[in-house]
């Protein structure tokens, strides 16, 4: 039962050899440690916050490329609109422009058209006076062969005609 209750004299150096190394401890040691300690925690603290402040700022960095990208599409929207307007006037300034064409055209060939027919009227015309002519010179030399007719002709003619 010697080791479960000891007696004063070991308890008493025990004490004294434990007060000296908490001494020489607490003297070199405990300062250093205790100061290393509250460097690792002071390096913990900021790499925390430093943590923290990264986050905060991967945060931020990505709101902004949601706002860069909510810009970009409405950006985009915007010049698909102008492209899809530009490609609407394009076509109808061509169409216009087409029909213009095809107007003049049509105006173009109806004045040939016009001008052929009245130049084939005129042809026909020149045609049929000149068959007229031909006709009433047959008739009246066929008519006028007798020279009483040819003189009751002329009288006739003369009677007929107004002098002024």
């Amino acid at each position: 039962m010697g080791l479960v209750m000891p007696d004063f004299g070991l308890v008493f150096w025990m004490s004294v050899s434990f007060l000296i190394v908490l001494f020489i401890l607490k003297k070199f040691a405990w300062k250093p440690i205790l100061q290393t300690l509250k460097d690792r925690e002071k390096l913990i603290a900021d790499s925390i916050s430093s943590a923290h402040d990264a986050k905060e700022e991967i945060k931020q960095i990505k709101l902004e490329n949601q706002k860069v990208l909510a810009e970009a599409k409405i950006e985009r929207d915007n010049l698909l609109k102008e492209a899809m307007e530009t490609k609407k006037q394009i076509i109808k300034s061509t169409e216009n422009e087409a029909k213009a064409i095809y107007d003049k055209a049509v105006a173009d060939a109806q004045k040939e058209i016009e001008n052929q027919k009245n130049k084939a009227l005129a042809e026909i015309k020149d045609k049929v006076a000149a068959l007229s002519v031909e006709i009433a010179e047959k008739i009246l030399k066929r008519e006028l062969e007798d020279e009483n007719k040819h003189q009751n002709f002329i009288h006739s003619l003369i009677a007929e005609t107004n002098l002024n």
